[in-house]
């Protein structure tokens, strides 16, 4: 077994723990390389067809190239999606910076989800290694009853044994790519040939390489235009992923104050 066999295997795991010890999970599709391997690992997990709703939170300002892919790929995997709009940026916190607003519209959005359609478990695909924030994070994480998350009191994780008992009203978190890295994904998605939005390969010296919203992301310079070219330069680079995310260059905890108030 190498490793991406032993990583496959432990999310496989965790989003069977998920299923079995949650009552109403959802997964969060952002249509982003990190939950297309999700998604790929969810039908692995569940002989081809996942067993619970499949969430695109959407702001209606994704790029056109995301819109096509999630149409596509939500027929040809035989997705249960829920893609309601998320409320306006009107209804967010306005002292966060401007970017950081137009993010918080996805945590809104979630809260809407959970209050409507009675989710107990969110399953997002999250990594460690993309931002210091989301280290902090556990495999199984609950959240208060309004969302919010307090990374100084989560369960501890020892041996992989996670508790997934809560009480009524709060509604756990799974993270099943937490212990992956950035290469890790790309490796995996070349070995399973799993499709991504075209947007991750160069074009004009360009290409992205953290997927968000148009006006809040932007390319970085790479002449990487397939898979063993994107992983060549992230052996080599130095550069953060989230460098062309807006918002984690704003103030400086404006990540950590979404994520406290429920932000993926």
């Amino acid at each position: 077994m190498d490793e991406l066999d032993w990583l496959e295997a432990q999310s496989i795991y965790i989003l069977r723990e998920a299923y079995s010890r949650i009552g109403e999970p959802v997964l969060l599709w952002s249509l982003g390389k990190d939950s297309n391997v999700m998604i790929w690992l969810a039908k692995k997990a569940f002989l081809g067809n996942i067993p619970f709703p499949v969430m695109h939170l959407d702001t209606g300002l994704e790029f056109p190239e995301v819109y096509a892919f999630r149409d596509r790929y939500a027929t040809d995997w035989n997705l249960n999606l829920i893609s309601d709009p998320c409320p306006p940026i009107e209804e967010t916190d306005p002292t966060l910076p401007p970017a950081s607003r137009l993010s918080a519209r996805k945590t809104l959005g979630l809260k809407q989800a959970l209050a409507r359609y009675g989710f107990s478990g969110v399953i997002a695909g999250i990594r460690r290694d993309e931002q210091a924030t989301r280290g902090k994070e556990r495999v199984f994480s609950p959240r208060a009853e309004d969302g919010q998350w307090d990374f100084r009191d989560q369960p501890a994780e020892f041996w992989d044994q996670f508790t997934a008992e809560y009480p009524a009203g709060v509604h756990v978190r799974i993270h099943p790519l937490l212990h992956w890295t950035e290469i890790d994904i790309w490796r995996y998605i070349a070995r399973e040939r799993i499709p991504v939005v075209p947007l991750y390969f160069a074009r004009d010296g360009m290409r992205y390489r953290s997927l968000g919203e148009i006006g809040i992301t932007f390319p970085i310079e790479s002449q990487a235009k397939d898979i063993p070219a994107i992983i060549r330069e992230l052996e080599s680079t130095r550069e953060p992923e989230r460098a062309g995310r807006a918002m984690d260059h704003e103030s400086e905890d404006a990540f950590e104050r979404l994520r406290v108030a429920g932000y993926m």
